[in-house]
């Protein structure tokens, strides 16, 4: 079993890498939040891999984080979820916010995943609810909250900045304008303006 990929990228693309390790291309199905944290095609890249068997092929699964991979990993233990419908989760909603959604036992987060319906997330609360206790859950800014706040946290983290900086901007933006807090494309711009 592969566990970890470390070689030159020789393509990418949300959804895909392929890394070349001794002389072999391996073709690494992936997360759009690991897409991003990749490096540009040509430099070494450095990725934790789920091999999965079945009789007709081997797919590997790559992870910029060993997090990600952890409860990519437990996603698949549930009736009904793939490989693929889990890197779909995890490309859809930010493992920590799909941790949040699944404790907090929050069906319709879950359903704004593509391919997510009713029946999964409660299928996906029922079964992992109590399994993510070993997972940590990343703070909300302080004083800042609502749904809008947290997809452009996510936005910023996927754009390549590093969270607390991203946190920061927002707050920032907020509190030049509390409107901004429920609005994503006003508050984006704004945190963008900060940050950069």
């Amino acid at each position: 079993m592969i566990a970890h990929l470390r070689g030159k990228l020789i393509d990418k693309q949300p959804g895909q890498a392929i890394v070349e390790a001794g002389g072999v291309g391996y073709d690494v199905a992936i997360s759009v939040p690991t897409f991003t944290m990749l490096p540009g095609v040509g430099a070494e890249a450095s990725l934790h891999i789920h091999t999965q068997v079945t009789d007709d092929a081997i797919s590997l699964f790559g992870f910029h984080d060993r997090e990600e991979k952890r409860l990519f990993e437990r996603l698949i233990t549930v009736s009904g979820v793939g490989p693929k419908l889990a890197i779909k989760m995890l490309s859809g909603l930010q493992p920590e916010r799909a941790v949040q959604a699944i404790r907090a036992q929050d069906h319709a987060q879950l359903t704004r995943i593509p391919g997510v319906g009713k029946k999964l997330a409660e299928r996906l609360v029922v079964e992992l609810k109590d399994k993510l206790d070993d997972f940590a859950v990343a703070p909300v800014p302080t004083g800042v909250k609502g749904a809008a706040v947290d997809d452009v946290l996510s936005a910023l983290v996927n754009l390549g900045y590093q969270r607390p900086a991203a946190e920061k901007a927002i707050e920032q933006a907020v509190s030049k304008d509390a409107a901004l807090a429920g609005d994503f494309d006003r508050l984006f711009r704004g945190a963008l303006k900060v940050i950069r």
